[in-house]
C-alpha cells in the first residue's frame, strides 16, 4: 500500500467530519406541530397500533428498510482478526454500499464477542430493531455455527455476506463464462483451492446450478480433501472424495474450471497448461490473485479469468449482489434468504452481461465497447440495470418459495419504482411513458451517429415508445451498433436518412429555399443546408410530414440548433414567443423552471404566454401546476423593471386564464414556503408549495437552474421548447441516454396531442362544410 494512498484514505475517513455515515430524519421537525406528532403525545399512536399488530412496524417505523451489519472483527478484509472496534471503518464502508447501490439503511454493530452462544443471543435481542440482518468478517468455522443458529431463532432474513455474496458472484460468473465457451455445468470437473466459509458457499451454489459432486475436488492448506483424511470439519467432509491424489497439482490435469479462494501463487502456469479446452480460472485471492491473468493467458490464451481486482476485466464483487438481495429480501418482507432467491439473484446478475452494456457503466469504467465474451461475463458494480432486476427476481423467488410475508402483487410497478433509485426522473416521467407506449410515433433523430442517442433509440424500442428515425451515414451506424452490441437492426427497427443520399433531397432544398429565400437562403445554399445540416433535415421532415416529431443534440452547441428549428419548424398558431422549460427533480420534489434559454428579456405577453405553455406542458406530467412569477420584490414591495413586468404578466394571466393557480410576483423562498407566503401574503390564490417557476429573463432562469441542479444534485428533463408547431426539441451536450429516452417520450406524448387536435379540427371543418 503506497503512502500517497494510506495518507488520502485517513484523510477521507477524518474530514470533514469523522467517519462515513450520518443519520438523516425522514419527516420535518419545523415546528411545535411537527415535533408533538414524531414525539409526544403523537408518537404513542403509533406504538398502539405496533403493539396491537406487530407487522403494522413495517409502516409506522423504518424497521422494513435497515439492516444490521454486524462484526466481531475476526477476520476483517485482508486484514485477518483485528478486533470488534478496528473492523468498524469496514462496516461503515458495508453501510454506504447499502445506501448508494440500494438505498438501505443501515446500522454498523460491531460485537466484541467470539464465544458463539453469546454472540448470537445478542443479535437475537435485536431482531426487533431490524428488518434483517447482514453478517460481515467472522472467521470459519464460527461463521457456520454463527448463521445457522440465527436462522433457527430469528424470523428475519439472515446473510453471511462474505459466504453467500461471494458464491452470488461466483456462480453468475461460472455460469456465463460457461455460456460463452458453451459448456454446461452438470459436464464440467471443477477444482476448488481453499475450503473456508465463501469456498464452501460457492461449491453449495455452484452444485445447486447443476454441477455435480463427484466432478469436484477441493484442497485446502494440506492437500486435496480426500476420504482417508481425519481432520475435516463437517462442511469440508462432504468434499471429500476416495482418490490416490494429494496435492492440488495432481487434480487440476483436464479440469474444466478453476476457482481459488486460497492464496498467491497457488496455480502455477503448468498446471493451467494442462486444464481443459477453454479453462475458466476464478482467481480471487485479493490484492495477489492465486495466478495472475497475464501469465495464466501466455499459457493458454484460450482462458476465461476473472478475478477480485478492478484492474483486470471481469472482477467478482460483492457489490453486485448484497445490496439487491437485500432490497428484493426487504420489499416482500421474506423471513429468510433461501436456495431459491440466491438461484434466482444468480441468474438474474447473470443475465444482465448478455444484454448491451449501459451508458452509466461504459461512463463510470471508460470502456463505451462492453460486450458479453471473454472479458465480460460478469456485470460491474455500477450497472444500474442491477437494482431493476435483482431485487425483482429475488422477490418473485421468495414468493414462489413460500417465503414472502409482503408479496408484492405487481412485480412491473415494482421494477418500476426501483428504477426510480437510478433514474429519479422515472416516477414523474412513468404517465409519459405510459402514454407514449399507446400510439408510438415516429421520432427523427439528428445525430443518428451519437452513442447515446443510438443506444436511446434501443431503449426506446424495447419501451415501445418510439419508432426512429437515424440521420447518419448507414454504415457508421451500422459499426456504432456492433461496437456497442445494441440489438438495433436497420430497415426493421430503425430508419436511416442518409445526408449524403436521400430520396426527397431536393424535394426538401426547393422547401427550404421557399421557407428561408427572404433570409439570405439561396438555392444552392439551400441544397449546401440540406446535405450538411442533420438538425435542418429533421426538421424538414416533421414540417413536411415524414416524421412526427424531432430530437436535435446532443453533440452541438445549444443555440445555432435552436436556431434552426425555430426557423424551419416556426411558433404555434397566436403565439409570439417560443420558451424553454427546465424539469428538476430534487429529494424535495419535482419542479419546473421557465425560460431558460430562448427568450432573454421577454414582455409580459411573452411571460403569459409561456406561462399557459408550461402549465399545458406540466399536466401532460400528471401534475397540477401551481405556477408563482418570480421577482426581487414580493406583491408589489419594490417597484424594479422586472418587478413591474411580472406584475403585469400576472394581471394578464389573472384575466386571460382565471383557472391557472398562479401567483406572484414574489420572491423564491415566498414560492416554495407557504408559510412566509401566508404571512406577507394571506390572500394568496396559491395555495401549498409552487412546483412551476416562472423568471423574469433567461439569465436568471438559466443561472437558477444550473445553480439548483448543481448544489442538490438534481435530475433533468429538458429542455422542453414550448410554443413550436409541431414536437420538437434540442439536447444539450450533456444529456445522459436517460436524458435522450425521456425526452422522445415527451416528444412522443407531444405529437398524439397534436393529432388528436388535427383530427378534432379536420371534424369540424368536415362539420362546417
Amino acid at each position: 500500500m503506497s503512502e500517497d494512498l494510506k495518507e488520502a484514505a485517513l484523510a477521507f475517513h477524518r474530514l470533514p467530519k469523522p467517519g462515513k455515515l450520518e443519520i438523516q430524519p425522514t419527516k420535518p421537525l419545523a415546528n411545535q406541530r411537527d415535533l408533538a406528532l414524531a414525539y409526544s403525545p403523537g408518537v404513542a399512536y403509533a406504538c398502539e397500533e405496533i403493539a396491537d399488530n406487530p407487522a403494522a412496524a413495517f409502516e409506522y417505523t423504518a424497521r422494513g428498510n435497515l439492516v444490521a451489519v454486524i462484526s466481531n472483527g475476526t477476520a476483517v478484509l485482508g486484514l485477518g482478526s483485528i478486533g470488534a472496534l478496528a473492523s468498524k471503518p469496514v462496516m461503515e464502508g458495508k453501510a454506504v454500499l447499502f445506501k448508494k447501490f440500494a438505498n438501505i439503511d443501515v446500522f454498523d454493530i460491531e460485537l466484541d464477542e467470539r464465544d458463539i452462544d453469546a454472540f448470537v443471543d445478542t443479535v437475537v435481542r435485536l431482531e426487533p430493531t431490524f428488518g434483517a440482518i447482514n453478517l460481515e468478517d467472522i472467521k470459519a468455522p464460527e461463521c457456520f455455527a454463527i448463521e445457522r443458529k440465527l436462522k433457527e431463532r430469528l424470523k428475519i432474513p439472515v446473510f453471511h455476506d462474505d459466504q453467500h455474496g461471494t458464491a452470488i458472484c461466483v456462480a453468475a460468473a461460472t455460469l456465463n463464462g460457461l455460456r460463452v465457451i458453451d459448456k454446461k455445468p452438470q459436464d464440467i470437473k471443477l477444482v476448488c483451492s481453499g475450503a473456508g466459509a465463501s469456498a464452501m458457499a460457492c461449491l453449495d451454489l455452484l452444485i445447486g446450478l447443476g454441477v455435480q459432486l463427484e466432478n469436484i475436488r477441493v484442497c485446502d492448506s494440506k492437500g486435496v480433501i480426500h476420504s482417508g483424511r481425519n481432520d475435516l470439519n463437517v462442511e469440508k467432509t462432504r468434499f471429500a472424495v476416495d482418490t490416490p491424489a494429494r496435492d492440488i497439482g495432481e487434480v487440476m490435469a483436464e479440469a474444466d474450471v478453476f476457482l481459488g479462494l486460497s492464496g498467491p501463487g497457488t496455480l502455477t502456469a503448468d498446471m493451467v497448461k494442462g486444464m481443459a479446452r477453454d479453462p475458466i480460472i476464478l482467481a480471487l485471492a485479493n490484492p495477489t490473485p492465486e495466478i495472475m491473468p497475464e501469465d495464466a493467458i501466455a499459457v493458454r490464451p484460450d482462458a476465461i479469468i476473472a478475478t477480485g481486482r478492478s484492474d483486470y476485466p471481469n472482477q467478482v464483487n460483492n457489490v453486485l449482489c448484497f445490496p439487491f438481495i437485500f432490497r428484493g429480501a426487504l420489499d416482500c418482507g421474506a423471513t429468510e434468504i433461501n436456495m431459491e432467491m440466491k438461484l434466482a439473484c444468480v441468474r438474474a446478475i447473470a443475465d444482465i452481461t448478455k444484454a448491451e452494456s449501459s451508458d452509466i457503466v461504459a461512463n463510470a469504467y471508460g470502456d463505451h465497447s462492453l460486450k458479453f465474451g471473454r472479458d465480460y461475463i460478469i456485470p460491474k458494480p455500477f450497472d444500474p440495470r442491477l437494482i431493476t432486476t435483482v431485487p425483482v427476481a429475488v422477490a418473485e423467488a421468495a414468493m414462489k418459495s413460500g417465503v414472502a410475508q409482503r408479496p408484492i402483487e405487481d412485480l412491473g410497478a415494482y421494477a418500476q419504482q426501483l428504477s426510480g433509485q437510478v433514474y429519479r426522473s422515472g416516477y414523474v416521467m412513468k404517465s409519459v411513458f405510459e402514454q407514449a407506449k399507446k400510439d408510438p410515433k415516429r421520432v427523427v433523430y439528428a445525430n443518428g451517429e451519437e452513442d447515446r442517442v443510438l443506444r436511446a433509440a434501443q431503449q426506446a424500442i424495447d419501451e415501445g415508445v418510439a419508432r426512429p428515425i437515424l440521420i447518419g451515414r448507414p454504415f457508421r451506424i451500422q459499426e456504432k451498433i456492433d461496437n456497442l452490441s445494441l440489438r438495433l437492426k436497420i430497415g426493421t427497427d430503425v430508419a436511416i436518412v442518409d445526408p449524403a443520399s436521400y430520396e426527397k433531397y431536393d424535394h426538401y432544398a426547393r422547401s427550404y429555399h421557399d421557407l428561408m429565400g427572404r433570409a439570405g437562403a439561396s438555392p444552392k445554399t439551400a441544397r449546401m443546408v440540406l446535405r450538411s445540416q442533420n438538425t435542418v433535415i429533421a426538421a424538414m421532415m416533421v414540417r413536411l410530414g415524414d416524421a412526427d416529431a424531432m430530437l436535435a443534440g446532443p453533440v452541438s452547441l445549444y443555440r445555432p440548433e435552436l436556431l434552426h428549428v425555430l426557423d424551419v419548424i416556426g411558433l404555434k398558431s397566436g403565439v409570439i414567443a417560443a420558451a424553454a422549460m427546465q424539469m428538476l427533480v430534487l429529494d424535495k420534489g419535482v419542479y419546473f423552471l421557465s425560460d431558460t434559454h430562448v427568450t432573454e428579456d421577454p414582455s409580459p405577453e411573452e411571460i403569459y404566454q409561456s406561462a399557459v405553455l408550461a402549465a399545458e406542458q406540466v399536466k401532460r406530467f400528471g401534475l397540477e401546476p401551481k405556477m408563482a412569477l418570480l421577482s426581487a420584490s414580493n406583491f408589489g414591495s419594490n417597484d424594479f423593471v422586472q418587478s413591474v413586468k411580472m406584475r403585469k404578466a400576472l394581471q394578464i394571466l389573472h384575466e386571460r386564464a382565471p383557472a391557472l393557480e398562479v401567483e406572484g410576483e414574489m420572491h423564491g423562498d415566498t414560492a416554495l414556503n407557504p408559510d412566509i407566503r401566508n404571512e406577507i401574503f394571506p390572500n394568496s390564490r396559491l395555495n401549498g408549495q409552487a412546483n412551476t417557476l416562472i423568471l423574469p429573463d433567461l439569465t436568471s432562469a438559466n443561472i437558477a437552474y444550473n445553480l439548483v441542479k448543481t448544489l442538490s444534485n438534481g435530475i433533468s428533463v429538458g429542455p422542453l421548447l414550448l410554443g413550436l408547431s409541431a414536437p420538437a426539441h434540442v439536447l444539450h451536450g450533456s444529456a445522459t441516454v436517460r436524458g435522450v429516452l425521456n425526452m422522445t417520450a415527451v416528444a412522443v406524448v407531444e405529437a398524439q396531442t397534436r393529432s388528436i387536435e388535427h383530427n378534432i379540427a379536420r371534424a369540424l371543418d368536415a362539420q362546417a362544410g
